[in-house]
């Protein structure tokens, strides 16, 4: 893939990894003790750290995490432990597992069929969602190895090399897949062009305001594409948007973009590693959301990883089984440790706890909750903007005095809240956006907490 029309970034896109990372250089504010030295002499500069005062946990429970003084954090930021930290469910299971046997997928193992059996089930989630023909599971390591592997097979189907993907969007760290995330790559390469979704930056606009925007900024990016003579292969979306700053209303827009690239020749791969496994609340795919009775959204490809296994490395994609037919008659693919013993053991168990504690419809009663909650809190602070999410992923927009993205604010701020016992994250092109996302086990009680803390910060910082 030539880059002769490879273009920088915009300046004011908030690079991911520097969202709310340990700033080295900033001695006059950070806290560098012995063994953050020892991990930058041992894992070296490109292990990126959180907070101006980087944490060493202990151990964790359920919401909770607890560093090696004792004091405890209310975790409202890490998309793994979906069903809660340390949760018996999987420890139990991995445990037992490795105790018995774990060795690589070249091998038969029925627990991985049965397993592959009931994450395909979820996919028919209601009359009005469409269905991959003949869907089969590949599973990987990591979100990154399956967008990875996605991506090949959309270039296998398609014969194009173009893709399109959101402006700050992050898809993963292997090379491929690092060249199609503007949140990490410094530099696109030609044959990526992104979309903007400004438009979205209220949740109230009309669906047909917001299709009519989304399709504009398709049909810019797909004209690039064949522009410099790469055609569309596909785009590729997490259907939450959460590095964009999380854009999850109106229900509905999305379809347009699909159907804007279908028609260029291109597939739609879902990004499922932040808004699957229940995390919206409304459905188990966060894809499903865009889904209604007269536009069904229909990925041809789905992605996903970090909840899979809460914390044990797996992840995965579905594709239709013509399409996986035709990589094996090409190449295969293989890849040692996914779908191993313990992985799929890892991964049952998350499936099965995740039905039977309730937690997607936890995650869409607590969710909406706390997003209300947090919406009447920004009625009487003008630090807030706006407020967006669904379930248990929020984001919420910060502006400085002048009504300006303010990065820096929203580092004080998540400083601020670590400082209280409140544990959160960064998002959006300008970095200014709060990323709320707990454990699915998150309680309305979790949620009053959160909110005391979060308001004595934000008069603190307003005063």
């Amino acid at each position: 893939m030539s880059n002769d029309h490879q273009d920088d970034n915009p300046p004011s896109l908030k690079p991911i990894l520097d969202q709310n990372a340990c700033d080295f250089s900033a001695s006059g504010n950070l806290h560098i003790d012995g063994l953050v030295q020892e991990r930058l002499q041992t894992l070296g500069p490109t292990s990126v750290l959180f907070y101006r005062k980087p944490l060493e946990f202990d151990h964790g429970q359920g919401v909770w995490l607890f560093d090696t003084d004792g004091n405890r954090y209310l975790d409202a930021y890490n998309n793994v432990a979906v069903l809660g930290h340390a949760h018996p469910a999987v420890s139990d299971a991995v445990a037992a597992q490795l105790q018995k046997i774990n060795s690589h997928s070249r091998y038969l193992n029925k627990a991985g069929h049965t397993y592959a059996q009931q994450l395909l089930a979820t996919l028919s989630a209601g009359e009005d969602c469409g269905f991959l023909p003949d869907p089969r599971l590949v599973m990987t390591c990591t979100g990154s190895e399956a967008n990875d592997l996605a991506l090949r097979l959309a270039f296998l189907a398609t014969g194009a090399q173009g893709v399109i993907v959101s402006e700050a969007a992050y898809h993963g760290n292997t090379w491929l897949v690092n060249q199609i995330s503007p949140s990490s790559c410094r530099q696109l390469p030609d044959w990526v062009a992104t979309f903007s979704l400004d438009a979205l930056q209220q949740e109230d606009i009309p669906v047909h305001q917001a299709m009519a925007a989304i399709r504009e900024e398709i049909t810019r990016a797909i004209n690039t594409l064949k522009s410099r003579g790469y055609g569309v292969a596909a785009l590729i979306a997490d259907s939450i948007f959460s590095s964009d700053g999380v854009f999850a209303h109106p229900t509905g827009f999305l379809t347009a973009a699909v159907d804007e690239v279908r028609e260029a020749g291109g597939v739609f791969i879902a990004d499922e590693v932040q808004p699957g496994f229940a995390r919206t609340g409304e459905a188990f795919w966060g894809y499903l959301r865009h889904s209604q009775a007269q536009q069904p959204l229909q990925p041809d490809i789905i992605s996903f990883g970090k909840p899979m296994g809460n914390g044990y490395p797996v992840a995965g994609l579905i594709a239709p089984d013509n399409l996986l037919q035709a990589m094996a008659d090409k190449e295969g693919y293989f890849n040692t440790f996914a779908g191993s013993h313990a992985a799929v053991a890892a991964a049952q168990a998350v499936l099965t706890t995740i039905g039977m504690e309730g937690l997607q419809e936890n995650a869409r009663h607590t969710g909406a909750a706390f997003k209300q909650e947090l919406i009447t809190l920004a009625d009487s602070c003008p630090l807030i903007r706006s407020v967006r999410g669904a379930g248990l992923f929020i984001g919420v927009d910060l502006v400085n005095a002048h009504g300006e993205p303010d990065a820096e604010l929203t580092s004080q701020i998540i400083n601020a809240l670590r400082e209280q016992g409140i544990l959160i994250g960064a998002a959006g092109k300008h970095g200014s956006t709060l990323k709320i996302r707990p454990p699915l086990c998150f309680s309305q009680d979790n949620v009053a907490l959160f909110i005391s803390r979060f308001r004595h910060v934000l008069t603190t910082i307003h005063s």
